[in-house]
């Protein structure tokens, strides 16, 4: 009888330790959640505004170098100079201490850069802002080190959330970005509960989810193969532009040292392009182009023109994310292919977007849940062939040089190396 006495008492401790963590991490994820939907709601309305004005006001433009010297200012300023979304990958990897001055130094750095014209997204300065509100809010209620861990994935998914209205892409993608191969699956639900809440507030706020209508084909197997041969090309695009990113930030760093010379000079290459091109669309983030791309309206050269203007943007030091324009990137690049392999232009844009994505973020299973979020389910198996063939065949290229792939791509085997 004594035996199971201490049995019953074993498991109701065990029981009680499940419980109390759940508990914990649900109240925690919501507070980070709020917290999150307030302050990416705030965030996503200032980018708004700005850009607004800017598309009211073009001559902003060619005050480009001196928003950038003002974005170099503000960094050194704050003490936050050279820090990145990396930084906070690399607090979940290792507990590295975010600097907390980076949450105001990211956000008003986006919105000056949104302000004058560079070409750089939002969605990768709401990591940031996300990262470091995670972890400075668990390290105020003191949490530990391997919860501030996963409060920082909090943040990330909460931010994300709030600014795209994806909370199952948004959680899922905080977890699989940092370390590819592996999940932290103690972060699943606080990740969840965190996105769903901020994407509450931010509805809340008025601010519209990100959705597309793009009509998906019946299932066929001819255009599955078409679709298939669309990810291959759209692995290699993301690979092109990992590599432009990575080429621009060390070129510009190697030639020009002072920060607010990289960035007055980034500004005026910026200004010159746009004179080249004739137009404005590749200033900002692009979203109205994105959206043009799903009726079947993209430039020819427009996937490449916006990975040339958005290496100079980030590589010469203004801030904001790489996320939306890669985005562009995709959707105008399977706008224009997608008529050439015979798939629904509509259709192959929305594919491009999804499978440039996933080939520069190595996050295969995020972005399929994306794809649903933004188009609807109907058409998820052409989405997750591409985002798998993607996937592979991008290799170990990625946006992030802190994050880890730590399996291989291509045989069940443990590699843990950085993507490149």
């Amino acid at each position: 009888m004594g035996k199971y006495w201490n049995d019953f008492r074993t498991n109701v401790k065990e029981a009680a330790v499940y419980v109390a963590t759940m508990v914990k991490w649900i109240a925690f994820a919501a507070l980070v959640g709020v917290l999150g939907g307030i302050l990416g709601s705030v965030f996503h309305i200032g980018v708004e505004l700005v850009t607004e004005f800017r598309a009211e006001h073009m001559w902003l433009l060619y005050l480009l170098p001196v928003g950038g010297v003002l974005v170099a200012l503000l960094y050194r300023l704050m003490g936050t100079e050279g820090e990145s979304t990396n930084a906070v990958i690399e607090a979940v990897h290792s507990g590295r201490e975010i600097p907390p001055r980076l949450l105001p130094a990211i956000f008003f750095g986006t919105i000056i850069s949104h302000l004058f014209g560079a070409s750089v997204g939002r969605e990768g300065a709401a990591l940031q802002i996300g990262g470091n509100l995670g972890v400075h809010t668990g390290k105020l209620l003191r949490l530990d080190d391997k919860d501030r861990r996963l409060a920082t994935l909090c943040g990330m998914s909460a931010l994300f959330s709030a600014l795209f209205g994806t909370p199952l892409a948004a959680s899922l993608f905080s977890l699989e970005v940092i370390s590819v191969g592996t999940f932290y699956y103690a972060g699943l639900v606080p990740c969840m509960v965190a996105a769903l809440t901020a994407f509450g507030v931010s509805v809340f706020f008025g601010i519209a989810p990100t959705r597309y209508f793009v009509a998906a084909p019946l299932f066929d197997g001819a255009l599955l193969c078409r679709v298939a041969f669309l990810a291959v090309l759209c692995a290699l695009l993301s690979i092109v532009f990992c590599k432009a990113m990575h080429i621009s930030d060390h070129a510009a760093k190697h030639f020009f040292k002072n920060p607010l010379l990289r960035a007055a000079v980034g500004g005026a290459i910026i200004i010159l392009l746009t004179l080249l091109v004739g137009s404005y669309d590749y200033n900002g983030g692009g979203m109205n182009i994105i959206a043009a791309s799903f009726n079947g309206e993209a430039k020819p050269l427009a996937f490449l023109w916006k990975i040339l203007f958005t290496a100079v943007s980030l590589g010469f030091g203004f801030k904001g994310g790489e996320v939306v324009p890669t985005f562009f990137v995709g959707a105008t690049f399977g706008c224009v292919i997608g008529g050439v392999l015979g798939i629904p232009v509509g259709f192959a844009a929305a594919i491009g977007l999804v499978a440039v994505f996933c080939g520069a973020v190595n996050c295969p299973i995020a972005s399929i849940l994306l794809s649903v979020e933004l188009f609807g389910a109907e058409g998820i198996l052409y989405f997750a062939l591409a985002c798998s063939i993607s996937y592979v065949l991008s290799g170990y290229c990625g946006l992030y040089s802190s994050q880890t792939i730590l399996y291989s791509k291509l045989k069940a085997e443990f590699i843990n190396v950085r993507t490149k």
